[in-house]
């Protein structure tokens, strides 16, 4: 008798102390995604001001940082999340909305080099070679815009991305106080998981701002060149 009551009351404990933790888990989950929702509305409203997507109306910056990504999915598909981010730098170039174009990315290994990967297609796309300058340290958002104005001294410049990754990258350039403003690739309908992601790509922004996270590498000063005025590219003279 004593053992049977005993094992219900075992029992009875067991099922109360499992539904406790359901529901602590419950609790944390929804505080997480209202958190992870919550940083993701600030952040866009935050920089709203600072993004453009008609080449009519952005105004003229002599730089462009074109922000890179993988030309390729695991698939061996292509990636048109750099395709259109290209496409997105052939347009300012070529309506004179920048002077040069720096192309920062990730060089992990000498088979994946993403900043030259992007200069290669860049002049079949009839893009002059003079005008793109190279950031080989670009290993996250963070170290591009930050390595574009410290290193690269570019202190005004237009960053070339999709709107999502725009508005990131204007949060890391607002803290730094870094005079940036963003041209909107266009965003591939498919890829929905992309910006999935992004919502804890952004909780982490915000946490490498609170511990005043530095780029991997800043190393001597490279200035790009000053601005000029660019000669149309599609000029007979």
């Amino acid at each position: 008798m004593k053992l049977a009551l005993k094992e219900t009351l075992q029992n009875l404990f067991d099922r109360l102390h499992i539904k406790r933790i359901v529901r602590y888990l419950s609790g944390f989950v929804a505080f997480s995604v209202f958190l992870l929702i919550i940083v993701d509305a600030m952040i866009g409203y935050y920089v709203r001001e600072n993004i453009y997507y008609d080449i009519a109306k952005i105004p003229n910056r002599p730089y462009g940082l074109v922000l890179g990504t993988s030309k390729y999915f695991a698939n061996n598909a292509l990636n048109l999340f750099y395709h259109n981010r290209l496409l997105a730098a052939q347009r300012l170039f070529e309506a004179r909305k920048v002077d040069y174009l720096l192309l920062s990315g990730d060089n992990r290994t000498r088979q994946y080099n993403e900043p030259r990967t992007m200069l290669n297609d860049l002049k079949r796309m009839g893009v002059p070679p003079e005008f793109i300058y190279l950031d080989f340290a670009g290993f996250r958002t963070l170290d591009s815009v930050v390595r574009a104005d410290q290193v690269f001294q570019a202190h005004s410049f237009t960053i070339i991305s999709q709107k999502f990754h725009c508005e990131r990258a204007l949060f890391i350039a607002k803290f730094h106080k870094i005079d940036a403003i963003c041209f909107v690739a266009d965003y591939p309908q498919v890829s929905s998981w992309v910006r999935i992601r992004e919502f804890f790509a952004r909780l982490q922004a915000v946490w490498d701002i609170l511990i005043e996270k530095e780029p991997h590498f800043l190393g001597e000063p490279e200035p790009l060149p000053p601005p000029l005025s660019i000669p149309s590219i599609n000029s007979d003279t």
